[in-house]
């Protein structure tokens, strides 16, 4: 494959994993942990750097899922002792992801890692950072990763698909039933951290914000059935992923800030133009 393709394909694997995930996160109202643990990864990915010495591997994802679930459950706790949800959150991520930054300026300064690349990531240079698998030849560590984590999401979803759907829109029914809400939500929560961290170097934690929120937000405007919208969230996600790269390079500028500019255009395009909750199509019905 060209350079270009593994960069679309990359992109457009972020892009369908994080709005598969996205679904889930808009419909239990948890759109900034999408934030908060986009960001309070690097904590765990630093913390990872900082015992191995080494930049790439399974540890670092190891150190981000650590560092995403203490998120979840510090908000969690936070919120059971009458913070509201919302202060919890702002206060947990601000303090973890600072907490992150001070170590990459003290401990990790002369690494090939920093703010700028946390916040933007660097996804042109996921192409030369190569694994060799056997009858495939050479792919991109990035692509691999994301490509197993997008399995992982997928057999997850398939696997516990009425207990998420049951816990996200009535979670006193869930419970009232057997299901284990608690447990359902940290699995999730992981999910989301596995996500999240895959994503995070190649394209930073602001497109990865971009991903999980926007095409899911979107398709929501479009339809009310969880599985209509788990595709389209996906299939935004990937239309974002590419028409973000092309944006970049009619432009000359940032790839992931592009592709988080694109899932603004398909937000404000479905915002606009959804037959049911868009502002044209509500205009006409009331015209």
């Amino acid at each position: 494959m060209s350079y270009t393709a593994w960069i679309l394909l990359t992109a457009s694997l972020v892009g369908l994993s994080c709005g598969l995930m996205g679904v889930f996160l808009i419909l239990r109202r948890m759109a900034m942990m999408a934030d908060a643990i986009s960001h309070s990864v690097l904590i765990g990915i630093v913390s990872a750097y900082l015992i191995t010495r080494e930049l790439s591997g399974w540890h670092m994802m190891v150190g981000g899922i650590i560092a995403g679930l203490l998120t979840a459950v510090l908000v969690q706790w936070f919120n059971s002792r009458g913070v509201q949800q919302d202060a919890s959150i702002g206060v947990v991520f601000t303090t973890l992801f600072a907490i992150g930054v001070i170590m990459i300026a003290t401990q990790a300064g002369n690494a090939h890692l920093d703010v700028k690349h946390a916040l933007m990531g660097e996804i042109t240079f996921v192409p030369w950072n190569v694994v060799q698998l056997p009858w495939i030849g050479d792919i991109p560590e990035a692509t691999l990763i994301l490509i197993i984590v997008l399995i992982i999401v997928l057999v997850a979803i398939l696997a516990f698909y009425k207990e998420w759907k049951i816990t996200s829109f009535d979670p006193m029914l869930a419970a009232s039933i057997g299901i284990p809400v608690a447990l359902m939500h940290y699995l999730f929560m992981t999910l989301v951290s596995v996500t999240t961290v895959a994503a995070f170097d190649a394209v930073g934690a602001i497109m990865v914000v971009a991903m999980l929120i926007t095409p899911a937000a979107a398709a929501y405007l479009w339809t009310d059935r969880l599985s209509i919208m788990l595709v389209l969230s996906g299939t935004f996600g990937v239309l974002s992923a590419i028409g973000g790269y092309y944006i970049a390079v009619f432009l000359d500028t940032s790839i992931s800030g592009s592709m988080a500019f694109a899932t603004g255009l398909v937000f404000m395009i479905s915002f606009l133009c959804s037959p049911k909750h868009g502002v044209l199509a509500q205009y006409f019905r009331t015209a």
